[in-house]
């Protein structure tokens, strides 16, 4: 449905702009004026640790009547201060844009200056326009992109700025928290009683002010004798016949919100990405309610998705063109009638025929065939085909929408097809079995999702709107290590052994990747370098091209030791082979701790004395549980005939730890690695 106003309709709308600015509150910022108190350097004690501090953001959308069509405007006004030289990115600026056929995204009124004290004298450089640069990102997208000059540590930078957007379901989203601090966020929005927006608070620092008021807005509006699209909006009759003019006024609701003193969001282990943890604010068109017209629902439905895919050229329509690739699949057809089995040979021919160029997308690039005889695609030109064929197969297949981890979580309230990035397979076997399938990745199984797609649920696309649904995107698989090292000890300390490891599930995907790109011998050099004083010596990798078993490979090193034997020598073999820091160092976490899947490491490490040596002190067995069964860690030694065998055996049973059970993870990986940096003292015997 079209939401912009004629231009044969309306000659003139003239919005009332005391009615739409009366917040209550002045501005928290004014451009060109910055604060003396915004150079002195005790001012900043608190954000020593940051590179940079956004002093003031302030934000205002409005709607605004420009050649005859209603369109949001968008004011913002920011000022940062400098602290470090690797704050200086933060002078490079970047407002993002959209266009589609003759609506368009415009940028106008930016300004910026750059201000410096020099000798107690403030000096302010001025942003020129040839420091502004457009950078197309996409077919509908762009960046203005520019960099406040004369920059240096202390400086205080300042730009202002307007966009004006065609696209009312684009109302501006506002981010109150960033990888630096913020001392004062503000946001405001005026919203005529025409639109209905969602708004979506996300994050978790609270508003210092928050604040809703009612106000007015006139529209002086002049027909030509046609009409407003979706019911002859003001006139409550069926379009003017003939030119006429009027004057009505709409209310118009004012928000405001802001935050102070919000802390840098910083990246954690194990998360997916900082936008689904960031304070913030969301809008999504709801719909439109015309004056003496009943109201129009424009939020999008599941079902309208569904179909509107089902029905574009390029991802339903591509679903059918696998033909080309008949008797290829007539031959695996033949070959395998066992349904998975068949699943996993298309799956090879699609894995093997077109490599994925690293893009995602979810709306094929061209036509199946084309990709195939190029040979790279981005995720939708693979899988797409693969669902195509394996349909041509016989199979019950058909295209799940997924947003992968860097991408963000899905809200399922919202129906918004512009919230995902990526399309995998899902193929529905007998007995009410079901997998989800990706070809995109050379080196996983048929049946194992890439670690980037490990987030949350997709959407399942069926031919019948009705009967599309949420999938999970569980894990099949696990990260699995298994280690066993036999060592031999010398009276000097020198050590000598063979080590045997097993990487199974998504460690055995990455280690494949890892010698896959950098050919064994390389592979083993860095991995020699990751253990200070090994020299490594023969070794051997197994099962490289099954990717149904892990990756095994083995090896032998050597340590030397002193320059002459030791009457107690002092071992601690654990650290070699296990991580020696604790991923968490935060106290306190307030978002997931999202593995991806389980996680299961084991290593059986056995030392051979020297003859005339025995052990003095060994470490004490300890068994570690996480709460609600979450996951167990295991430890041991023991001495006998002149050997010491130590089992170290780590189990995370969950993919995902919540914000509640940060704590207890902490604890627990804090626990295991004390218990693996304590040591093991051998002693000659008397």
């Amino acid at each position: 449905m079209q939401l912009r106003l004629y231009r044969e309709v309306l000659a003139l709308a003239v919005l009332s702009g005391a009615t739409l600015t009366a917040y209550g509150q002045a501005d928290p910022i004014k451009f060109g004026k910055p604060d003396p108190q915004d150079f002195e350097a005790k001012n900043f004690v608190a954000d020593s640790a940051a590179e940079a501090v956004v002093l003031c953001d302030f934000g205002r959308s409005r709607f605004a009547m420009v050649d005859n069509d209603f369109k949001v405007v968008f004011d913002r006004v920011l000022r940062i201060k400098i602290l470090k030289k690797s704050g200086y990115d933060w002078a490079t600026l970047k407002v993002p844009l959209y266009k589609k056929d003759k609506q368009e995204e415009k940028l106008t009124n930016l300004r910026g200056y750059t201000y410096n004290m020099v000798n107690g004298q403030l000096t302010k450089d001025k942003l020129e326009s040839s420091a502004v640069f457009s950078e197309q990102t996409s077919v509908n997208n762009s960046i203005r992109k520019f960099t406040l000059p004369n920059v240096r540590v202390g400086s205080v930078i300042e730009v202002a700025y307007s966009v004006s957007s065609d696209f009312l379901f684009n109302f501006q989203d506002w981010q109150f928290q960033n990888s630096i601090p913020v001392r004062w966020s503000e946001y405001r929005a005026s919203i005529p009683e025409y639109f209905e927006y969602k708004m979506l608070m996300q994050g978790y620092e609270t508003l210092a002010e928050q604040e809703r008021t009612d106000g007015s807005a006139q529209f002086t509006l002049r027909s030509a004798g046609g009409f407003i699209e979706g019911s002859s909006a003001f006139s409550g009759g069926g379009g003017r016949q003939a030119a006429s003019s009027e004057t009505v006024t709409a209310r118009v609701t004012n928000y405001r919100w802001a935050m102070k003193n919000v802390p840098a969001f910083l990246d954690e282990p194990f998360m997916t990405t900082a936008d689904d943890y960031v304070s913030r604010i969301d809008f999504e068109l709801a719909g439109v309610r015309w004056p003496n017209q009943p109201y129009q629902s424009v939020a999008g439905s599941w079902e309208k998705i569904n179909t509107s895919l089902l029905e574009h050229e390029n991802f339903g329509t591509q679903l059918k063109r696998g033909g080309f690739l008949k008797e290829k699949v007539a031959a695996i057809m033949a070959q395998h009638s066992d349904l998975a089995t068949r699943v996993a040979a298309i799956h090879q021919l699609v894995r093997q025929s077109v490599k994925h160029n690293g893009k995602s997308g979810f709306y094929a690039t061209s036509t199946l065939r084309h990709a195939y005889d190029q040979h790279t695609g981005n995720a939708a030109d693979v899988n797409l085909l693969l669902i195509a064929l394996l349909r041509d197969a016989g199979l019950e297949a058909n295209p799940v929408l997924l947003s992968t981890r860097s991408n963000g979580m899905v809200n399922q309230s919202l129906p918004l097809l512009s919230k995902f990035n990526y399309v995998v397979a899902h193929v529905a076997l007998p007995e009410k079995q079901e997998m989800l399938v990706d070809a995109t990745e050379e080196l996983l199984p048929c049946g194992t999702l890439p670690t980037r797609c490990l987030n949350g649920q997709g959407r399942l696309i069926m031919p019948r709107a009705q009967e599309s649904r949420w999938i999970d995107l569980q894990p099949t698989q696990r990260f699995v290590e298994y280690r066993k090292v036999e060592l031999k000890l010398d009276e000097r300390g020198a050590l000598t052994g063979s080590v045997h490891q097993e990487h199974g599930g998504y460690y055995a995907h990455h280690e494949r990747e890892q010698l896959h790109t950098q050919g064994e011998k390389k592979y083993m050099e860095e991995l020699a370098k990751r253990h200070e004083g090994w020299n490594v010596g023969k070794f051997a990798f197994h099962q490289q091209e099954d990717l149904s078993k892990p990756l095994s490979l083995d090896y032998e090193f050597a340590v030397t030791g002193a320059d002459a034997s030791a009457g107690t020598l002092y071992l601690n073999p654990l650290r070699e082979f296990d991580s020696v820091k604790n991923p968490f160092v935060h106290e306190d976490r307030r978002f997931p701790v999202n593995f991806g899947a389980a996680m299961e490491e084991t290593t059986l490490l056995t030392i051979t004395l020297p003859t005339g040596y025995e052990t003095e002190e060994l470490p004490k067995q300890a068994i570690i549980d996480l709460p609600d069964n979450g996951g167990r860690f295991m430890y041991s030694a023991t001495s006998q005939n002149g050997a010491v065998q130590v089992v170290s055996r780590l189990n995370l049973r969950k993919p995902v730890y919540s914000a509640e059970e940060y704590a207890s993870l902490r604890e627990f990986y804090t626990r295991m690695l004390a218990k693996h940096a304590e040591q093991i003292v051998v002693k000659k015997k008397s």
